[in-house]
């Protein structure tokens, strides 16, 4: 254990800790702003609209359930995938390293909205013309990066000391 408490693991917990903290800030923020103007429309532009929803489900309102059994579920089924993103990113290297810190503080900051408030604010909406992609958060914007990051590493990099060492 004592191998892991080095300098690697304050970076690490810096990396998870920033992640976490923009994703909670953004969230405080468009959840504040939502109250004072008593509407969900924060922001709207040609491309881009600020509107705060609560997504009870996964990613992009997936796994929605109406009982609370399905919910909790879920959310322990997500705990569990943290604890294992954890465990992986203990011994992952370089730029797998860094992907796996990015989605597990993107799915802490997620997994904090599950618990406290029993759903995750999720508020960007890009669009074009009436075709909306899925609203979300800043935690899902470091998710999807991380995983992304994961298949170029694991795609492009795997022989080389990138992903490796």
């Amino acid at each position: 254990m004592a191998r892991y408490l080095n300098k690697n693991f304050v970076t690490n917990f810096f990396i998870i800790l920033v992640t976490f903290g923009l994703d909670r800030i953004t969230k405080l923020y468009v959840i504040s702003e939502n109250e004072k103007s008593l509407s969900a429309e924060l922001f709207e532009s040609k491309y881009l609209n600020i509107f705060l929803i609560w997504n009870e489900g996964v990613a992009f309102g997936l796994l929605s359930f109406n009982e609370s059994f399905g919910y909790n579920l879920v959310t322990i089924i997500i705990a569990i995938v943290i604890i294992v993103l954890i465990v992986m990113s203990l011994n992952a290297k370089k730029l797998k390293r860094l992907a796996l810190l990015c989605v597990i503080g993107g799915a802490l900051g997620n997994f904090y909205d599950r618990v406290v408030f029993n759903a995750v604010p999720d508020f960007i909406d890009f669009h074009v013309g009436e075709f909306h992609w899925f609203i979300f958060n800043i935690a899902d914007i470091f998710i999807t990066v991380g995983i992304l990051l994961l298949l170029i590493v694991d795609i492009f990099f795997k022989k080389q000391n990138y992903a490796t060492n």
